[in-house]
């Protein structure tokens, strides 16, 4: 009842926010669309870590901006953005209002504010001290501001700066550059609406401002204006700033904000509109419309009138009519971000597939990346992740790319790199080893680290990194049977068993094991690793890396000595409790929040661990799982996030599991069911065709699910083939406030091919 309260209640507020929002001029209708429900600020407190940020972008635009601050709660923001260059980053450039100027002038302004209002196309701000009302709006590869100084008798100034770069500032115009990291710049190119009656140049060594007449030049300019309302537009680029110019010069071409905000609204809208549900709460529609926003912020297409920036050999190429895209945090996305994107936006994924195999060929090595940006490949966490977009792509049918780069760039990615996280460098000898004894090795605890290539943060991660490989060589034994490799499929099919090698046996636990092929001991399951577990896992203990075997949860259920074993296991993860209180836990662990018992709803790793009783002949417990999780954690408000969102990596699991399914193997052309959670969803593929779920009655109290038809005829197994969903149709379910414990019991979702292994 607290719940249908409070869903009823931020239902109104809902409403509320939006009927005040239409005096926006954005010819808004009484009726919610989808994007309506978009509420930026969900997630804005963490619970311990990195919250979410009120972007404003269209959707994959290089053009994004968020206020600069810690989190929702600051008392501040830091200026104005300009464009960010990477998720989560800090603006290459900075605009500050001021309404008076003191002898010693910062680069950046710091204000307190109100008024805030975010939207994915527009952000709407009051400065208090300079009392001036803000308005912007972004394009693709350009935006508007609009300052409205609200103090007829102060100053109106505008202050331009860039902490590595140079600015010059003409009649109208401003335009210049920030330098990133290597030789990648960012280029900029403004255009105001009104004359500035004075320039002047702030000195970087004393912050004092001197007026220049004519032209200035800098790393900070402020621009005096007579007129209380400035409007400027502008531009950004990799290539140039004549191309930033161009940029602006295509995408608007006036000076009102409403206009740009009226096209980003409709371009959110084709975006959203690609999911049309129907029942559930107000609190969920919004949950769901936030989470589906949230996919569209990376990667960003970096292609400008059919030329684009490679931060992988520093020159500018020919896209050949195909866009360029980057900034994808591979380590996060594989799992749901990509497959959802085959879902909705197939044609744009592939442009996604065919720019990592571009990076590949600029790259010096051959190698696939792993956290791709703009300036390259910033190679973090562990694992060759790109293997696995590949693999699930060509598995669900999507070609447009081409399958024998991908398979070879694969293959050498996994036979030359080295296997050791957050580095990029070839084999060593901690590699080598794990080629010849199928696991990577740890160290004894309390042994010191004698490779020197090894992170003195991030450490050797050994299990982590053992587990990630032997699901990339499955992905590229896909890829290599695709492809028409029978031999060599054969090969990397009996090394994704590798796991085996650190199975632990009398536990049940991924066990790290030293260079002698002895298990470490002595060893506790929760808290050895030291921060963040890294010595053998990653930012999560073993606990999580138990089922992080996606490709063969079969094989899982054969270790653990069968389903009712599994099961038992399963429920163990969840209702264990933490041994210590919780500061004391996250002290060690702190990427490990959203705790049911020592499961982390709050971090990547355990995304599909909900699905697993599917595989064990227990599809209601998944259905009951699934429900509790998402109303748990993920809500419409600022704390409705459980962890580290990582610009889409979390909310596509959001997504895929509100409308019911979801991919626990990326490279198998399944999805698992679990539990729908509105009356009907309807899914608009790219191919014209349709695809709807209908559940009558979903709700949190009618979660399970009784019986089920695909097309009219009885559906008896949780889960469905890609194909059927993308031949379009209909996937009905009669739903109930008690399990139908029957359903869906005899007929697993498949797993890896099982091959015969000699120990």
């Amino acid at each position: 009842m607290l719940h249908q309260t409070r869903s009823l209640l931020a239902g109104l507020l809902l409403s509320l926010v939006l009927v005040g929002c239409s005096s926006a001029g954005l010819g808004r209708s009484k009726s919610l669309d989808p994007i309506d429900y978009v509420d930026p600020y969900m997630g804005n407190i963490s619970h311990l870590l990195v919250p979410t940020f009120p972007t404003v972008h269209l959707p994959n635009g290089m053009m994004r901006v968020h206020p600069q601050r810690t989190d929702y709660a600051s008392e501040q923001i830091a200026g104005l953005p300009v464009i960010l260059t990477s998720h989560r980053g800090v603006s290459a450039f900075a605009i500050s209002p001021l309404s008076a100027l003191s002898d010693s002038l910062p680069e950046v302004s710091r204000y307190s504010y109100d008024s805030e209002s975010v939207r994915p196309y527009l952000y709407e701000v009051t400065l208090l001290e300079p009392e001036v009302r803000v308005r912007y709006a972004p394009s693709y590869r350009s935006a508007i501001y609009q300052f409205n100084f609200e103090r007829a008798k102060a100053g109106h100034h505008l202050v331009f700066s860039t902490p590595d770069g140079e600015l010059v500032a003409s009649g109208k115009n401003l335009f210049g550059y920030q330098q990133l990291e290597d030789s990648t710049r960012v280029y900029l190119y403004a255009e105001l609406d009104a004359e500035p009656t004075e320039r002047l140049v702030r000195d970087t060594l004393t912050g004092r401002l001197a007026t220049v007449d004519g032209v200035a030049r800098g790393n900070t300019l402020c621009l005096s204006f007579a007129k209380q309302g400035v409007t400027l537009r502008y531009g950004v680029s990799y290539i140039s700033v004549e191309q930033a110019k161009h940029n602006v010069e295509q995408e608007i071409q006036s000076f009102e904000v409403d206009l740009v905000a009226k096209y980003g609204r409709n371009e959110w809208s084709k975006a959203l509109d690609k999911v049309e549900i129907e029942g559930g709460t107000p609190e969920e529609r919004r949950v769901f419309y936030t989470s589906l926003y949230r996919t569209y912020e990376r990667m960003i297409c970096l292609s400008e009138d059919g030329r684009y920036w490679s931060g992988f050999d520093k020159k500018v190429h020919d896209d050949e009519g195909v866009p360029f895209y980057t900034d994808d945090w591979l380590w996060d996305t594989y799992r749901a971000t990509h497959p959802l994107r085959i879902l909705l936006d197939p044609v744009k994924e592939q442009q996604m597939l065919t720019s990592y195999l571009r990076m590949a060929e600029q790259s010096p090595e051959g190698w696939l990346p792993t956290f791709p940006e703009v300036t390259g490949d910033t190679h973090r966490m562990n694992g060759s992740h790109t293997i696995a977009t590949f693999a699930d792509a060509y598995a669900k049918g999507l070609s447009g790319f081409n399958l024998s780069a991908a398979y070879q760039a694969s293959k050498k990615t996994l036979a030359e790199k080295s296997y050791l996280p957050w580095t990029r460098r070839p084999k060593g000898e901690l590699s080598e080893f794990m080629d010849r004894e199928g696991y990577f090795p740890g160290l004894d605890i309390g042994e010191k680290e004698t490779v020197p290539e090894v992170t003195l943060w991030e450490k050797r991660q050994s299990v982590a990194v053992s587990l990630a490989a032997a699901y990339d060589y499955w992905c590229l034994s896909q890829l290599a049977k695709f492809s028409g490799h029978d031999v060599e499929s054969a090969d990397y099919l009996r090394r994704s068993y590798d796991y085996r090698k650190l199975f632990n046996y009398d536990t049940g636990f991924f066990h790290p094991k030293n260079k002698k092929g002895r298990f470490i001991e002595p060893f506790n399951y929760e808290l050895s690793g030291g921060l963040g577990a890294r010595d053998y896992y990653d930012e999560n203990n073993a606990y999580t890396y138990r089922w992080d075997v996606q490709h063969n949860p079969a094989d899982l259920i054969y270790l653990m000595g069968g389903r009712e074993r599994f099961i038992e296991r399963l429920d163990e993860t969840l209702r264990t409790p933490l041994s210590m209180s919780k500061w004391e836990f996250y002290s060690k662990l702190p990427d490990q929040t959203g705790n049911v018992g020592q499961f982390a709803m709050s971090n990547e790793p355990s995304l599909h661990i909900p699905y697993l009783y599917n595989y064990a002949g227990a599809p209601w417990r998944t259905q009951r799982l699934v429900r509790k999780l998402i109303d748990t954690w993920f809500r419409g408000d600022l704390m409705g996030m459980p962890g580290d969102e990582d610009g889409g990596g979390m909310t596509a699991f959001v997504v895929f599991s509100m409308m019911g399914i979801y991919p626990v193997t990326p490279g198998i052309p399944v999805y698992n069911i679990g539990t729908p959670f509105f009356s009907k969803v309807t899914l608009r593929l790219a191919s014209g065709r349709t695809f709807v779920i209908e559940a009558e009655g979903a709700s949190s109290e009618n979660k399970y699910i009784q019986k089920a038809t695909l097309n009219g005829k009885p559906l008896d197994r949780p889960w469905i083939r890609h194909s059927d969903l993308a031949a379009g149709g209909k996937l009905v379910f009669t739903m109930g406030s008690r399990p139908n414990k029957s359903w869906g019991a005899t007929t697993p979702p498949p797993s890896a091919e099982r091959v015969e292994l000699t120990e």
